[in-house]
C-alpha cells in the first residue's frame, strides 16, 4: 500500500502543513496540491460541494505530492466510509464530545478487529495499492476535532481512545464556546489558554495535534508552539488575500497625465 506521508513525516516529529479546500474545484485542488503542503484537506463540512465534487478532488489531489485528507461533515459512519473508499488517506472529524463519539470515529475508519469499516475501498484500492486492505488500519490517519466545551471537559478520555491518532482544532467554534469571537485565538486569554491546555494533554497522550490558522503567520506561530499538522487557510481567503493585494499594489501606482484624455473608441 501506498505509505501516508503526512502520518510518516509526524512519526519522525516534523511539523507539517496542510492545504484546504472550500470551493469545489478540481483544479484549485491541483493547484493547491503542487503547492508545497504536506497534505491537503477536501472540506466536506463547510466547502461548496458534495460528494460527487469531493470525488474528483481527491482524484486531482492523487496527481500531486500532497496526502489527501477529508474532513467529514458530521460523525456518520456512512459518509466517513465513502470518503475513504473514495480514496481518503485521513479524516478529520468535528464535534467530538468525548469517548463513545470518539469511539464511533474510529469504528468507520479501521476494518475489523479494530473497527467496523465495511469493505468495498473502490478507488481506495486504485490509489493506496493492491494490498490496500492489509495496511489501511495503520495507513489512515484519523484526527477528532475538539472545539466544544464537551470536547474541552472529555480531551484526555478522546486522546485516549484506541485508534485515534490525534486531536484537530477548530478555533472558530472552540472560541464560541468559550464566549469569545471567532478569530479571537491569538487575542482572547481564554481561547488562548484552552488551545494549550488540549496542546499539552495531545503531547502527554503521546497523540498528534493539528489546527485551523487564519494565515501562514499564524501558522509560523503554532508551529514553533509544538502543533503537528498546521493548517494556512482555505484557498478560497488565499485567492481573496492575494486579488485584494494584487488591485491595492496597482492602485498606488502613479496615473499618467494624459489617461483621462485617452479615447473611448476601440
Amino acid at each position: 500500500m501506498r505509505k501516508n506521508e503526512l502520518k510518516q513525516k509526524m512519526l519522525r516529529g516534523e511539523r507539517t502543513t496542510n492545504g484546504w479546500l472550500a470551493l469545489g474545484s478540481t483544479y484549485s485542488a491541483e493547484l493547491m496540491g503542487h503547492a508545497g503542503f504536506d497534505s491537503v484537506t477536501v472540506d466536506c463540512q463547510h466547502g461548496m460541494f458534495d460528494f460527487t465534487q469531493m470525488l474528483p478532488m481527491l482524484q486531482a489531489l492523487s496527481a500531486t505530492p500532497s496526502t489527501p485528507i477529508v474532513r467529514a461533515p458530521w460523525n456518520d459512519p456512512a459518509i466517513i466510509m465513502h470518503a475513504l473508499d473514495a480514496g481518503a488517506y485521513g479524516i478529520i472529524c468535528p464535534m467530538i464530545n468525548n469517548a463513545d463519539e470518539a469511539a464511533k470515529l474510529v469504528q468507520a475508519c479501521r476494518y475489523a478487529p479494530k473497527g467496523a469499516r465495511s469493505y468495498g475501498p473502490a478507488r481506495g484500492l486504485l490509489y493506496g495499492g493492491a494490498d490496500y486492505f492489509d495496511h489501511a488500519n495503520d495507513e489512515i490517519v484519523v484526527f477528532a476535532m475538539i472545539e466544544t466545551r464537551d470536547g474541552i471537559a472529555n480531551v484526555d478520555a478522546i486522546l485516549a481512545t484506541e485508534g485515534i491518532d490525534g486531536v484537530y482544532i477548530g478555533p472558530n467554534d472552540l472560541a464560541l464556546c468559550l464566549g469569545a469571537k471567532p478569530g479571537s485565538d491569538l487575542t482572547d486569554a481564554r481561547v488562548i489558554e484552552t488551545i494549550a491546555h488540549i496542546l499539552n494533554r495531545a503531547r502527554a497522550h503521546h497523540k498528534f495535534i493539528g489546527i485551523f490558522c487564519a494565515n501562514g503567520e499564524v501558522g509560523a506561530t503554532r508551529r514553533q508552539q509544538g502543533f503537528d499538522l498546521v493548517t494556512l487557510g482555505h484557498e478560497g481567503s488565499l485567492l481573496a488575500q492575494a486579488a485584494k493585494a494584487s488591485v491595492a499594489a496597482a492602485l498606488k501606482a502613479p496615473v499618467s497625465a494624459n489617461a483621462s484624455d485617452r479615447s473611448t473608441g476601440y
